[in-house]
Parts: C-alpha cells; sequence; structure tokens
C-alpha cells in the first residue's frame, strides 16, 4: 500500500499546483481593492496605501505574484491577512476546529441514519416502512438548509425557547456546565447539516443495496442456508456500500461549503463564516487560503475512497 499511497500523492501534486494557479489568477484579475475601505479614510495618507501596496506587492505582475505567493506556501508561510491584521494561517486554526466538530458531528449522524433506514427500505421494498422512508428522503433533501435552520430557529429557539440560535464561541462556563451548554447551541446546526446529507445518502444507500440483493452470489448464499440476516451483513452490504463509500468521499468537500450557509445562519464562528467575511471585504490571501484548503480536502476524501474500496472488496489490489 505504501508504493499506492506515495504514487497517488505524486499524482495530486500537479492537480493542486493546476487548482492554485487557477484560484490565483481568478482572485488577481477579480475587481475590488483589498484596501478600498482605506482609501475613502481621510487619515490615511496616500503614500501609506502606496507603501503598503508596494510592500504586499499588489502592483506586480500576476505571475511573479504567484510565484511569491506559492514560494512563500512552501516555507508554511500562508500570507497576511489586509483586514483582521493577522496571519492567515492563525486565523484559520481558529476557525478549523469548530467547524470540524460541527461537520464531524453532523456526518455521523447522517451515516447514523441513512445506514440502518437505507437497508431496511431495500431488504423490505415498497413496505410502509420503506414507502414512509422514502417520503421523508425526498422531503429531507429537497428542502434547502437555510429553510431547515430557520424552521428550528422559530421552533425551538423563538416559540419553545428550548436552545440558543446564536453559536458562542466565548462561553464562560467550564466543566460539565460548558459541555452541557456546548451541546444546547451544537444541536441545531447539526440537525440541519446531519438530517439533509442522512436524507442523501439513504436514498443511495437503498438504491445500492437492491442492485447487489439480486445478484447470483446473495441468491448462492440463502440457497446454502445461510441466515437472513447473514447473508444480507455479510454478503450485501459491504459489496452495496463500495458506490456509497465514492459519494461520501466526493460529497464531504461540499459539505464544507454547504456548511457556510448554515454557519452563518446560526452565526458559528468557523471557517465558512471566515470565508463569507474575506470575501465581502475583498480579503484576497484569506480567499485564497481557504479556497486552497477546500481542493485539498478534495484530493484527501478521494485517496480516503481509494483506500476503503480495498477494505471492502478484496478483489481490488494496491497496485
Amino acid at each position: 500500500m505504501g508504493p499506492y499511497l506515495l504514487r497517488r500523492l505524486l499524482f495530486a501534486l500537479p492537480s493542486l499546483l493546476g487548482i492554485s494557479v487557477v484560484l490565483f489568477t481568478v482572485l488577481a484579475l477579480a475587481p475590488g481593492d483589498p484596501f478600498g475601505e482605506m482609501a475613502l479614510n481621510p487619515n490615511v495618507p496616500a503614500e501609506v496605501r502606496a507603501a503598503l501596496r508596494v510592500k504586499f506587492g499588489l502592483d506586480d505582475p500576476v505571475w511573479q505574484r504567484y510565484f511569491r505567493w506559492l514560494w512563500a506556501m512552501l516555507h508554511g508561510d500562508w500570507g497576511f491577512s489586509f483586514i483582521s491584521r493577522v496571519d492567515v494561517d492563525v486565523l484559520i486554526l481558529q476557525r478549523v476546529p469548530v467547524t470540524l466538530a460541527v461537520i464531524g458531528a453532523s456526518q455521523l449522524l447522517a451515516m447514523l441514519i441513512a445506514l440502518p433506514v437505507g437497508v431496511m427500505s431495500a431488504v423490505k421494498p415498497y413496505s410502509v416502512f420503506d414507502r414512509i422512508a422514502s417520503t421523508l428522503a425526498f422531503v429531507g433533501f429537497s428542502l434547502p438548509t437555510f429553510f431547515t435552520g430557520i424552521l428550528l430557529i422559530l421552533v425551538f429557539s423563538i416559540k419553545l425557547d428550548w436552545l440558543p440560535f446564536v453559536y458562542r464561541a466565548d462561553l464562560t462556563t467550564t466543566g460539565w456546565a460548558w459541555w452541557s451548554e456546548q451541546l444546547r447551541q451544537s444541536i441545531m446546526p447539526v440537525l440541519v447539516l446531519g438530517l439533509f446529507q442522512g436524507a442523501s445518502w439513504t436514498r443511495y444507500v437503498r438504491s445500492s443495496m437492491l442492485d447487489v440483493i439480486r445478484l447470483d452470489h446473495v441468491t448462492t448464499a440463502r440457497s446454502k442456508g445461510l441466515g437472513e440476516r447473514t447473508v444480507v451483513m455479510k454478503h450485501v452490504v459491504r459489496n452495496a456500500l463500495i458506490p456509497v463509500v465514492t459519494l461520501v468521499a466526493l460529497t464531504m468537500p461540499q459539505v464544507f461549503g454547504g456548511a457556510i450557509v448554515t454557519e452563518q445562519i446560526f452565526r458559528i464562528p468557523g471557517i465558512g463564516s471566515l470565508l463569507i467575511d474575506a470575501i465581502l471585504r475583498n480579503d484576497t490571501p484569506v480567499i485564497m487560503a481557504v479556497t486552497f484548503v477546500f481542493a485539498c480536502l478534495v484530493i484527501f476524501f478521494n485517496l480516503i475512497a481509494d483506500l476503503l474500496y480495498g477494505w471492502l472488496d478484496p478483489r481490488i489490489s494496491y497496485r
């Protein structure tokens, strides 16, 4: 497996390089000026603005700025935020734990919903359970996250006053009180993302299960006298999960993008809200760093999917 991983990483480097070129060029040619707000401030002399532009090389050709950025990235320097006056890597590291906690919990919830419901729907197709589950799944992934987020806020925060609708990163409590408050303020954003993904994945799990459950080797396993539970768990579920792994791996970066909307609704200080704030304020170094991180996530989760293929299907070898 070691040589396979090395080859995949070597193949990923040109992809990341090409992505970085496209991202940097688009952001460099986009309209707007990072120091536009400063230009409207009469207290900032023109020579100071000019000195800052020279310092950050904003008037240099795009190709020079790109190679300077790439060289700095290779040395661990992610740039400097024009707006926050903080290093970009510091800003990202401050926001990533919150985003990972919310997204990780939501994806775990989605899998806990999709796997059992999808398997049971496929084992008993067109039953009452299957029809109810399919209807709820269609409703679940048809509703956008911003609608369900606002709906949950109206019900649980405004009407019932059970849960806070603003996520606070500066909780002053400690111990079990901190964990309790953290759980209360995470319930709604986790539900919004988890139910949406769970509804979508349920349909894929059911469809994949139905494709496998009709194959000859499943019929052979039943004819040998194996119990239905053994047949389903050992001969159907494992093979049916292969396309589901592809789906989960490819949609995981989209989950981070979709979390941007959820973070805005619940005011979660995560990497999504950082990206939105950077776009609104034309903070190019932050935009470049966050979007590049999303691109790395795409390649990383594709690699994870390839590794899981070999575990789910022994016929796949890493050569």
